[in-house]
């Protein structure tokens, strides 16, 4: 008999068994351990998901090391054949995947088809890896010598990936990984895991072959057991900074290429000078949508100056009409939060605010949401100081803190004091100090009038500081990078009659 990891909450035979994709078929899990997986919205369970135990990893890591040699051996030109059809086929069921989001995540469908659309455009960037790998050759470098330049594929990698995304991150990682010829295995968040496996048929649909890319789910065995495994050569994350640090370390005392993306705590700030409808309009969106459980929200504003009062009293008079509810519902614009025991801890901050001397201008905790399920409404927090836990811990839901402060340098030395670095963004109609701020600010991804500065798929996603831990960002250009590895030929074709003995360093001139 399974074991679940926490009682289920309806009848057992309303619950369904969520099981590995290894190989190219379904396996169903054997070490007797599994998780609850629910609909956010109804507050009910709806699956268990079965728990890899480190042999089933090394079922996965084996399918995955046997498909290598023919995968990698697959001409550029076919790959990318194949890519297209995955992309068909996603895109002709986005809003199967969206609504599997939905129902395991909570966000909303229109947020989920926009997850999906995000996700597609890198799988529809690594279509285009016959030019992406194409090296560099160098005629003559020396005298009847040529110099080229050439990436080849790790071997087996594996990705790690968090609740909040749990189809868009995962595209950002198998989609350049097996592009450039790698066998992949993913261990998705084992509380929304099943559009993974959606996604996996349709990879087999395409014609990726069996064992090129797995589906692996669990807890922390399966982490380590990855983390661990003498097979798999590199590992992407994307989660939390505290479980980021601890990928990253375990992985490379394990020899393996890393890299992992931590948390964030995105500053956006308001010059007086800005829009203040469109800046309040962008911080009820960038802060709540998908209930803030984005690592790219926007959970700090910082008015600057007179801004302050009109930007606070503008997203105050925009929050009533954020309609929070089911996310199958059209109306909806804001689901629920993945879990209750999150979304109770998301409320603790609200209720505690006060005693950090902030003040509650809206409180989410007092209707404004279905009473059925995890859900809790837009929270706004004013006067938040650093120091206090609203302002330094990544909340990851729908609560929006203001910290005001008298100028500009006040404002850039928040964000650039911050252990993070992930996102940030400015609102001014001013283009030097946008320009100015952009050359100033020490994080990774910026917004000029752009709350979420997510890059385009041929740009590179990641932060600095505490928000990445390795070299390499995930997908675009330094996603290809991470995902080979390069190689120079130096290549003389001589006439044996002028072969001879040289003892002396190589020349070139």
């Amino acid at each position: 008999m399974t074991e679940l990891a926490s009682p289920p909450v309806e009848k057992a035979q309303d619950v369904r068994r969520i099981s590995h994709w290894i190989g190219g078929r379904v396996v169903e899990g054997e070490s007797g351990r599994s998780g609850p997986v629910y609909n956010p919205a109804l507050g009910r369970q709806t699956g268990a998901v079965d728990f890899a135990s480190a042999e089933e990893i090394d079922l996965a890591v084996q399918a995955a090391k046997a498909a290598f040699p023919a995968w990698r051996a697959t001409s550029l030109s076919k790959k990318s054949a194949i890519l297209f059809e995955v992309r068909e086929l996603v895109h002709d069921h986005r809003e199967d995947i969206a609504r599997i989001l939905t129902a395991e995540h909570g966000k909303v469908l229109s947020d989920a088809l926009g997850e999906v659309a995000r996700g597609l455009e890198v799988i529809e960037y690594c279509c285009g890896i016959p030019e992406l790998l194409k090296g560099g050759y160098s005629e003559q470098a020396s005298t009847g010598v040529d110099v080229y330049s050439i990436r080849q594929p790790l071997g087996v990698v594996g990705g790690i990936t968090p609740f909040n995304f749990p189809a868009m991150v995962p595209m950002w990682m198998w989609a350049p990984a097996i592009a450039c010829g790698n066998t992949f295995i993913l261990k998705p968040s084992e509380k929304d895991p099943s559009a993974s496996n959606y996604v996996a048929e349709l990879l087999k649909e395409a014609g990726v072959p069996d064992g090129v890319f797995n589906v692996v789910h669990g807890d922390k065995v399966a982490v380590d057991a990855v983390l661990e495994h003498p097979d798999i050569v590199a590992v992407s994350f994307v989660g939390s900074t505290p479980i980021a640090k601890y990928v990253y370390e375990t992985a490379t005392r394990n020899h393996k290429r890393c890299q992992a993306l931590g948390g964030a705590k995105n500053h956006m700030i308001v010059l007086p000078d800005a829009d203040i409808d469109m800046a309040a309009d962008a911080a009820v969106s960038a802060g709540y949508g998908s209930a803030g459980e984005r690592c790219m929200a926007v959970s700090m504003v910082v008015a600057v100056g007179h801004a302050a009062d009109e930007l606070v009293d503008a997203i105050k008079e925009r929050i009533p009409n954020v309609k929070v509810g089911d996310g199958m519902d059209p109306a909806s614009e804001m689901g629920p939060l993945i879990t209750g025991e999150h979304r109770d801890k998301v409320a603790a901050y609200v209720e505690n605010a006060p005693a950090e001397g902030a003040t509650v201008v809206v409180d989410g905790r007092n209707g404004g949401a279905p009473d059925e399920g995890f859900f809790l409404a837009p929270s706004l927090l004013d006067d938040v100081k650093p120091g206090t836990k609203a302002y330094d811990d990544e909340i990851f839901g729908p609560v929006l803190a203001i910290t005001r402060v008298e100028t500009y340098d006040d404002a850039v030395r928040l964000v650039n004091e911050n252990p993070y670095g992930n996102g940030t963004a400015i609102f001014t109609r001013d283009g030097g100090v946008a320009r100015q701020f952009q050359f100033d600010v020490q994080v990774g991804m910026v917004g000029v009038n752009v709350p979420i500065p997510v890059p385009v798929a041929y740009y590179s996603f990641g932060g600095w500081k505490n928000s990445l831990f390795g070299d390499l960002h995930v997908y675009g250009p330094e996603g290809i990078d991470f995902y080979t590895r390069g190689k120079v030929v130096t290549s003389r074709w001589p006439d044996p009659a002028t072969s001879k003995v040289d003892l002396g360093f190589p020349q070139t001139r």
